[in-house]
């Protein structure tokens, strides 16, 4: 079949294997040689181009990592590169960086500018020198650079502060933010036919676990491509009952205003997962049948007690709590010819607290080391449930049972944490590794799980007798 989409301000049809990725596309195919070629894991930011997509009469755009992008993922979408934001002088990003000295080597300047200008297209009334600064979270600087592309950050802000609301698009163009073209691609995308599902056996979404693991394989392996299928990309709130279907992405889940306003914190947890172009295309249901031991997503909902609907081929639906979803190291309670089509869980109530820490190398853009979360409905001081789970400590996603048994029902007292510090280290068996030693991991997550209750309950001064 032919995979039809906008490269820049061309259109481009082809029959290339849909599971090519868009940087190998755009390199060897379109011979645009400024996305770059750095780790091909989505940890650098070096390939990062941007993807439009045309929903309901409206451009929305997002920074994406190329090497994980399969181009059946961009049907019908518009790809630009960094050749693609060029003016016959240079943009506003372009030359914010310059004024700043915001380039070293150069290696990685190409995908700072599409992430800036990313973030010129989706700031909103008032864009914020902190927004701007989160939207590079996925780019790196090997020259260590950082101080002056921050300061190329500032100057962009301060300039679209004044972006037209009505007109944006119009407004980015006049003032030197983006070619001409650009006015033009909501109507030249209206004008690509749709197309049925592109099916096979393995399915994918994102592709930001399959390619990663897998990328010398993926050309021969017969993918059943989720990431746009009908139906299966929304988060849904009814009656406190959260539904997230299962293409919806990290950002989805992130950006919900539902639970944003249900769930403390929420943003501020939801940035340590990953980066803002991988979660852009980091889809639920593939972190959790990933079945990573120390995928951030998973932890989180674990952590909210969720449940997940299963379907098969034949369209038998049946469900399973994640906390019984992992039976052994990458082994499910899941058939080869399943898929996940829904994560559910109940949304927080008033008294309900959340929290959830993680450690690793690097702030953003890092597996972690351990991670863990905590869900708990207190009743006054009394703990009437909780839901603990735990990361990089055993060969699967670990929901902690013993530990929220002996929480849950309990008055809330240092002496109760201490006692579920200790159960908690009998259901644990971390092994050494290159991020850190069996003994490093059980001390870290102790030291976490005590986290959990300072940040909770700030108020409860005794709590610092944990440290």
């Amino acid at each position: 079949m032919m995979i039809t989409f906008l490269l820049n301000d061309r259109l481009i049809q082809t029959a290339l294997s849909p599971s090519t990725t868009v940087l190998d596309f755009v390199r060897y195919e379109a011979d645009l040689r400024g996305t770059k070629i750095g780790c091909r894991e989505g940890d650098c930011g070096a390939c990062t181009v941007l993807v439009g997509t045309l929903k309901d009469d409206n451009m929305e755009y997002m920074s994406v990592t190329s090497c994980l992008t399969p181009i059946a993922n961009v049907y019908g979408k518009h790809v630009v590169t960094v050749e693609g934001l060029n003016l016959d002088h240079l943009n506003k990003v372009q030359q914010a960086i310059v004024n700043h000295s915001g380039t070293q080597c150069g290696f990685c300047t190409p995908g700072f500018v599409v992430s800036l200008c990313g973030y010129a297209i989706t700031s909103g009334k008032n864009p914020t020198y902190s927004e701007a600064i989160s939207s590079i979270d996925g780019n790196i600087c090997r020259c260590t650079g950082y101080k002056s592309i921050e300061r190329a950050a500032l100057e962009i802000t301060s300039e679209l502060c004044q972006k037209d609301p009505a007109h944006p698009m119009e407004w980015l163009v006049s003032k030197g933010f983006l070619p001409e073209y650009f006015l033009t691609v909501r109507e030249r995308l209206s004008s690509i036919p749709k197309i049925a599902d592109i099916s096979g056996k393995i399915p994918v979404g994102g592709g930001t676990d399959l390619y990663v693991q897998k990328f010398d394989d993926v050309q021969n392996i017969d993918l059943k491509y989720l990431f746009d299928r009908s139906g299966l990309r929304s988060v849904h709130v009814e009656n406190d009952l959260c539904t997230i279907s299962s293409s919806s992405t990290v950002t989805d889940m992130m950006t919900s205003e539902s639970l944003q306003r249900a769930i403390p914190n929420w943003l501020d947890s939801m940035k340590l997962v990953s980066s803002t172009p991988i979660r852009n295309i980091a889809t639920v249901a593939g972190n959790l049948a990933n079945a990573s031991p120390i995928g951030d997503l998973t932890i989180i909902l674990l952590a909210m007690n969720a449940q997940i609907t299963l379907a098969n081929e034949n369209g038998m639906i049946r469900k399973v709590f994640l906390k019984d979803f992992y039976k052994g190291y990458k082994k499910m309670d899941m058939q080869d010819d399943e898929i996940i089509i829904e994560i559910t869980f109940d949304l927080p109530e008033k008294n309900t607290w959340f929290n959830f820490e993680k450690v690793c190398k690097r702030q953003y853009l890092d597996i972690a080391t351990v991670n863990t979360a905590i869900g708990m409905t207190m009743n006054h001081d009394i703990i009437i449930s909780a839901h603990c789970s735990a990361g990089g400590v055993s060969p699967v996603p670990l929901y902690l049972r013993k530990t929220s048994s002996v929480l849950s029902g309990q008055k809330l007292s240092v002496e109760l944490i201490r006692r579920a510090a200790e159960i908690l280290a009998t259901e644990i068996a971390p092994i050494s590794d290159v991020r850190g030693s069996s003994e490093y991991k059980r001390l870290l997550l102790r030291q976490l799980f005590y986290s959990h209750f300072i940040n909770m309950f700030p108020f409860m001064f005794e709590l610092k007798e944990l440290i």
